[in-house]
């Protein structure tokens, strides 16, 4: 028999149980529930985010080139001869006789170079070699006499031949210092700055005082001449008119300081490869330019010039907008959208560039869809979004 009070005796309660395990089962569920819809909107940001990193483009249909009478291309002017003078001895410029644009003959005297040091170096040379004459006259006459004596048996064939040994080394003696000499005399003619051909002084880098540093690295020149009786006109040829192309042919040009005035040129060799970098061959023009720089109707070094060859468009030559190109690292390149929503990169050869549109006359055809304006980042077999029809070239610039 129990004697504590009612209130003091401990009964468990029945209810306490399932309320512990209904909270932690409800408790698991909410947690569960947060990490589920964690996950799901994690996974739907990213879906969300790989979508959006697909470019989105615009593609147009390359047309075939208009025909053309001529080919167009742009020329770069050049003397016939052009050479930089630089100084052949050091020292400092004494004076000079012409300026720019003073027309000079061949071996005409453009400037003086002051050398005292050169001056000291011919002179001591001239005078070791008066040494080297006086020895060897000495030399020459003690040869002859022990030559007599050694007839008379006065002394050894020994001594004779020391003798005649030391006339010999004597005489070495004399050419090496006559050949020093004649060296020092020929650098001191460098002093005299002289015109290599008949031309025109189209610089002049150098004044009176100037120290002449010959032969150092950063040696900018004395004068430049140019030989402007005959031009050169550099053009690059892009590679699907190059068979067209042949020595013999002529073609105009046009400057911008003459307008309205042609000039004819005719082609006399290309460099005979095609640049991989470029797809252009290198073709080289001339031209008389009887006036030189002076006078009105001549054109001089240094022009821009535009060249048109009487040439016809090849066949196969599409157009495609400026925008639609790209630059890489291998070449010239056109992004193609492909079948599989890919883009792929095509090198092309660009047939001539005439601002806002280009002429691809290689590695593209008129079926291929081409993506305008693609992005720089654009890389090879990256999927891409399409964004609207494909539009002619025609329409586009309409």
């Amino acid at each position: 028999m129990h004697d504590e009070p009612d209130v003091l005796q401990h009964r468990p309660q029945r209810w306490l149980r399932p309320a512990a395990l209904g909270g932690a089962a409800l408790a698991v569920l909410i947690v569960a529930g947060g990490l589920v819809s964690r996950v799901s909107a994690s996974q739907a940001l990213k879906t969300r985010t790989d979508a959006e990193a697909i470019p989105t483009v615009a593609v147009i249909s390359p047309t075939p080139a208009a025909a053309q009478e001529g080919l167009v291309l742009p020329g770069q002017v050049r003397a016939f001869y052009d050479a930089q003078i630089h100084a052949r001895v050091p020292g400092y410029l004494k004076r000079w006789y012409t300026d720019i644009g003073a027309r000079v003959k061949a071996g005409q005297v453009l400037a003086e170079i002051d050398t005292p040091d050169l001056d000291q170096q011919l002179a001591r040379a001239q005078a070791d070699l008066s040494t080297a004459i006086a020895n060897q006259s000495l030399a020459q006459v003690t040869a002859g006499r022990w030559k007599t004596l050694l007839g008379d048996d006065a002394v050894s064939h020994q001594e004779a031949d020391e003798k005649a040994s030391d006339l010999a080394a004597k005489s070495a003696l004399v050419k090496a210092a006559s050949a020093e000499v004649g060296r020092l005399r020929a650098l001191e003619a460098f002093k005299r700055i002289t015109a290599p051909f008949d031309g025109v002084v189209t610089g002049r880098t150098t004044d009176i005082g100037a120290l002449i540093a010959a032969g150092a690295p950063n040696d900018a020149g004395l004068f430049t001449v140019s030989d402007v009786h005959r031009l050169r006109i550099y053009v690059k040829a892009p590679q699907a008119y190059t068979a067209q192309l042949h020595p013999g042919m002529t073609a105009t040009l046009t400057v911008p300081e003459h307008p309205g005035q042609t000039f004819t040129a005719t082609l006399v060799s290309t460099n005979g490869a095609v640049s991989d970098q470029s797809g252009a061959m290198t073709v080289e023009l001339q031209m008389d330019n009887p006036a030189g720089a002076q006078g009105s109707g001549t054109l001089d070094p240094g022009d821009y010039a535009q060249v048109r060859f009487a040439l016809p468009t090849p066949t196969g030559v599409l157009r495609l907008p400026a925008s639609a190109v790209m630059f890489r690292r291998k070449g010239t390149a056109v992004a193609v959208l492909g079948a599989d929503g890919r883009a792929h990169l095509r090198y092309v050869t660009i047939a001539e560039d005439q601002g806002s549109s280009v002429e691809i006359a290689g590695g593209l055809t008129a079926s291929d869809r081409v993506i305008d304006s693609p992005p720089d980042s654009l890389a090879d077999g990256e999927a891409v979004r399409l964004a609207a029809q494909v539009r002619p070239v025609a329409a586009q610039e309409g």
